[in-house]
Order: C-alpha cells, then structure tokens, then sequence
C-alpha cells in the first residue's frame, strides 16, 4: 500500500522502517514476513519498479543530450557531477537527490552522494558484493585500533548464507580464508586479455596474488524463488545505473519490496521525513518517530513496538543527533558521545592504466556489467608494510573504438565501425582507518527546509591512507608491467575526500560497552533496546572491500533478533 500523510489515518504499527534502501528495504522484508505490520518510511519520491525506468531501453542516441551531463544537470548536481559523467548522468538524474534542495556544510571536504527515493542508492550501486572476515573483524582489537568489533564471523556466516540465496550472487569461489566465498550463480566469463592477464600473473606471483571476476549481485541462474518476483538473468547491457527492468541485478523494487508486499503486512509512505525519533521517559524505550510531509511540511507521529533506523549512513546519524531527550540530551543512544563520530568511506582514484598489443582479432559479447578482482594481498601473512590494513582492485580489460575518421558517408561508417586496440584499467579501493575527529555534527543555527538542522562534515584521509595510496599505484602499474602490457601510467589523486566511493561507514558504532559505542552486538541502541541501527552508521571498521553485502547481513541478523525478542515481550 502507498500513502501519503493525508490519506493515512492508521499511526500505529508493529515495526517502523526509516529508509527503503538496501538495508531498509530488507528490514521490511524480513519483518513483514515474520508477521509483523510495518510502516516504511521513504524520504524521498516514490519510484515504482521498470515503469520508472524511463530511460532503461533508450540508445544513447535517443536521449537528448547523449546521456551526456547538461548544464542543467551540473547546476543541480554541482558535487556528484564533479568527476563528469560518473556516477550521475542524463540516464539516471532522476534517482538521484538535487543536492540544492538538501544542502549540508563541508567543513572538510566530503562528497555526499543520496538517492532521491525508493530504494535508494540500491538502484544505483556498483552491486559488487563480497564477504567480511576475521581478518576484518578482528583488525582494530589487534592492532589497538578505535574499539573491537563485537561480533566475528561465524556471527554473520549463516546470514551471508541467507542474504545471497535470496539476492543472488554470480562469482568464482577461490578458497581465500580473508575472503570467504559467497553462494555462488555461475560467473561471468573474463575476455581473452583478463584471461592471459590471470595466467602471467599465476606464473609471476605463485598464487600471491589472485585475479578472479568480480562477485556481483546478479542473476546469472535464477532460482524459483527469484523468478517468483519477476526477476531475470542479466541481459548483459552494462545499463545498470538507468534502473533494470529485468530485475536481473539486487534493488529493493526487484527483490526485497516485492517480497514484502507480498506478505500483505506492509504500507508504504513515501515523501515523508523522519525528524526524530520519540523517547518515552517513563517506559524507556521509543515509542515512534515524528514524520514531516515533504510536500506539505505537515507533522505526524507514528508509533511502533520497535523502530529500524536504515535511513544511510550520515542521514541515520543526523536523526539520532536530532532525537534528543531528558534522557539524551545529546542524541538518542549518544551516552558514548561516540554518535557522529568515527565516520569512514573507502579511499579509491589510484591504480594504474596501460595499453594492450596483439588480441587483435579477438572480441567479447555483450556489455558485460562487471570486471575482474584482485583481493587484498598487502599485510597479508609474512608481508609487512609501514602501513596498516590494505587494498583490493576492480578493473578489467576492453577493447577501445577506432580514431574518429575525418571522411563522411560510407566510408565514415565503415571505418568507425570497425574496433581499436585493447587496454588494461585497474583501480583500487583502500580501507580507512576508523578516527573520531572524521564526523558529523549538528548545527543548530542553520535549518533545512523541514526544521532539522544542517548535518556539518569534517573528515579528511590521514597519513596512513596515504601511505598506502602510493602502493595502490606502483603494485596496480607494476603487475601490468608484469603481464606485459605498454604505455603505462600510474593514477594516484593527490585531492581525494572522503565521499567519492560512496561506502560512507561508521558515526553509530557497534560495540560490547555503552561507554565507547552506540549499538549493542544485535544492532540495538543502548539505552533504547527497541531501536536497532543496520545500515553503514553500525560499522565499527571499514574492511577494503565492498560493505553492502555485509549491511544486509547484519539486517537479517538483527530482524531475526528483535521479533524473537518482541515476542517474548522484552522489546
């Protein structure tokens, strides 16, 4: 059911969800599917599965600007269009959130990219999923680093298990204990460069060094369950980030909201924005959230037995700071004044490029929507480096067009049609390390156009990012050299801010004491057991790999944990 604030007249519900997201979007999911009413709450518009996908099927040649950014667009878009045309561009401005209708304050540099409605980021994200391991989980206790993680591995095992039947993952299982292997569809098949690229390096490295394809979060072999929802294989289109109609890869519209509306226990209210989360003084515990009508500034409370706050990493943490009470004069949970704080994204814009020689008379089919994956390899067993954690690379080989001929006609046709040479990209994404003065405030003085005050960043990549940075460059140009490869550059951003590779983490940090975290080992905030907490705010580190997966995980995990607990009336 959808529903604005006018048209509702139910307030109260078993479950509220904030944010319809990848996290929010199985939140609801799991919830309504134990029986429970829940109310999703989207900030944003509501964007209905493939009939919002206006420009899915279109060729490039058919949108008006070539799918090019106008200047329309970099005048809507002035931060998320500062690389060109990645990530946003005239395909997918749409999912995208005008960022002058929802302003914050850089006081250091940080690039906030926000979903402009249903699903959120889950209709735009890389969807390279991958699994956690001890190597991440026990990072920070080991090297005494911010605080341990409360939860290992074989914590989220069994919900990795389950998060990947349902998504569906296609990928190569490789045996590396840092890390695990998922459940796998088939993979998608490497192009003849990435395939002699895997074998020299084998032969160079002796097995040091893995090149695998990509995990990704589409289906390659659907399940009865997945065609249930309307899901497909991938059409191998490479035209993820304009929305799938074929449902082939993860989004909340093709996998988990339809699972929940299937259940007839969920409404939808979109165009509605969480202020504040309601704490009850005499029972100690939330008892709803306050809800401002985007489109008419009105106000409505909701109430629910427990509250799941999945509205993304930095926009969760602006409504705890805003919750305050008697009992948390300082944002809901906040008796670590840890809540903000710690904040973390994946430093990437370094690796290296290279041209390729011979291949010439080899092709690939389709436009596959993935690359290849080298994982992490750095302070990995006997090797030490002067800095702490480490990186992985995407990236892969594609064949280039031609030089543009200057002839018309025929011969102009003949000749563009025909392919160029071949060339090798590898970009890395480097874990950050976990530091509190990386966060988010609140200011008091400024408001946003429904009340709340503007979200302050301040965070910047500190000297051991840094450090690693130069061998993200130098290992990605010296294994091409390895392979043989020519021409080669290495790229190394000297500006890069957090924000740009979107895996914003940290700020409402899970922990085993109410004095150094916010969240408890089952996501629930201290203090207020019925509010739990699953999306990026929750992690207590940042891994190198992609954290999406891991968010579902501790989803599942969680909603599994608080209708348990409700039913025993401890919630």
């Amino acid at each position: 059911m959808n529903l604005n604030l006018e048209a509702s007249k139910q307030t109260s519900f078993d479950a509220i969800v904030v944010g319809s997201g990848m996290s929010g979007g199985w939140a609801a999911k799991e919830l309504t599917e134990k029986g429970l009413k829940v109310l999703l709450i989207e900030r944003g518009k509501d964007i209905k599965h493939v009939t919002d996908y206006t420009e899915a099927l279109k060729n490039t040649w058919e949108l008006p600007h070539r799918n090019r950014l106008s200047n329309d667009l970099k005048e809507k878009f002035p931060i998320q269009s500062k690389e060109g045309n990645y990530p946003i561009n005239e395909s997918n401005a749409a999912f995208w959130m005008e960022e002058k209708n929802h302003p914050y304050i850089q006081d250091k540099p940080f690039d906030w990219y926000r979903g402009a409605g249903t699903g959120g980021k889950s209709l735009l994200w890389g969807r390279q999923v991958y699994r956690w391991s001890n190597l991440d989980f026990e990072a920070n206790a080991k090297e005494g680093i911010a605080i341990d993680w409360p939860i290992r591995y074989k914590d989220l095992a069994p919900w990795y298990d389950y998060v990947e039947r349902f998504i569906g993952v296609s990928g190569s299982s490789e045996g590396l204990a840092h890390l695990p292997d998922s459940i796998f569809q088939p993979a998608m098949e490497m192009n003849c460069v990435e395939k002699q690229f895997k074998s020299t390096i084998k032969t160079k490295y002796s097995n040091s060094r893995i090149i695998t394809i990509g995990r990704v979060a589409h289906l390659t072999a659907p399940t009865d369950e997945q065609k249930a929802l309307g899901r497909g294989s991938c059409q191998y289109r490479n035209a993820c980030s304009a929305g799938c109609p074929y449902g082939a890869y993860f989004s909340t519209q093709a996998a988990t909201l339809p699972a929940a509306q299937k259940t007839g226990n969920l409404t939808f209210l979109s165009d509605a924005v969480v202020s504040k989360i309601i704490y009850n003084e005499a029972q100690k515990k939330a008892s709803g959230v306050e809800v401002i009508d985007a489109i008419s500034k009105k106000s409505t409370t909701y109430h629910a037995k427990i509250i799941f706050i999945t509205a993304s990493t930095i926009a969760t943490t602006q409504i705890l700071l805003n919750s305050v009470s008697t009992r948390f004069p300082n944002g809901l949970g906040n008796d670590s004044l840890q809540l903000g704080k710690n904040l973390m994204d994946h430093h990437s814009r370094a690796g290296a490029n290279a041209t390729v020689d011979g291949f010439e008379d080899m092709y690939f089919y389709g436009r596959r929507a993935n690359g290849i994956f080298i994982p992490r390899f750095r302070n990995i067993g006997s090797d030490k480096r002067s800095y702490l954690r480490g990186f992985g690379y995407q990236g892969g080989a594609s064949r280039n067009r031609g030089q543009m001929p200057l002839e018309f006609g025929a011969e102009y046709k003949s000749k563009v049609s025909q392919p160029g040479s071949w060339s090798f990209g590898l970009v890395s994404f480097g874990e950050c390390l976990p530091y509190q003065e990386n966060q988010i405030t609140l200011d008091k003085n400024q408001k946003d156009a429904f009340g709340m005050p503007l979200i302050r960043i301040s965070a910047e990549f500190k000297s051991n990012e840094m450090a690693m940075r130069l061998d993200m460059a130098q290992d990605a140009a010296e294994m091409l050299d390895a392979a043989g490869f020519k021409n080669i550059t290495q790229v190394n951003s000297k500006t890069i801010a957090p924000g740009l590779s979107k895996h914003e983490m940290g700020t409402a940090r899970m922990g085993l004491d109410p004095g150094t975290s916010v969240l408890n080992k089952h996501n629930q905030v201290w203090g207020c057991e019925n509010v739990f907490v699953t999306d990026g705010a929750a992690m207590v580190s940042s891994s190198c790999v992609n954290p999406s997966l891991t968010y579902m995980a501790l989803t599942a995990r969680a909603c599994d944990f608080a209708v348990k607990e409700l039913k025993k009336m401890n919630l």
